[in-house]
């Protein structure tokens, strides 16, 4: 069965970090560019980031530059999404995916989503 599971959501408050992690079962992330995307309750879903597989070029949508880094651990088979100085703006679930072609392609998976809520 060929899946990505995200893991590492939860609650923190404004100012805060946290790790998601992203990780595919049934095949390999290797040939994969990630991205992950995010929808907040009542507005569409948003590009975050998103990290090739070539040349390992990242990208970030303006309102996470300098704030969240993409990575990914092609051995573990996982991709990560670092997020510090968060704020309640960041609040959403937050979905990685996987595209054969390329960052801003079609992207062939999805996983289920993990909650990130920042609030005090």
């Amino acid at each position: 069965q060929l899946q990505l599971v995200e893991s590492g959501g939860g609650l923190v408050q404004p100012g805060g970090s946290l790790r998601l992690s992203c990780t595919a079962s049934g095949f390999s992330l290797n040939y994969y560019a990630i991205g992950w995307f995010r929808q907040a309750p009542g507005k569409e879903r948003e590009g975050v980031s998103c990290i090739s597989t070539s040349d390992g070029r990242t990208y970030y949508t303006d309102a996470v530059k300098g704030r969240f880094t993409i990575s990914r651990d092609d051995a573990k088979n996982t991709v990560y999404l670092r997020m510090n100085s968060l704020k309640p703006d960041d609040t959403a679930v937050y979905y990685c995916a996987a595209a054969i072609a390329s960052c801003g392609a079609g992207y062939d998976y999805w996983g289920q989503g993990t909650q990130v809520t920042v609030s005090s």
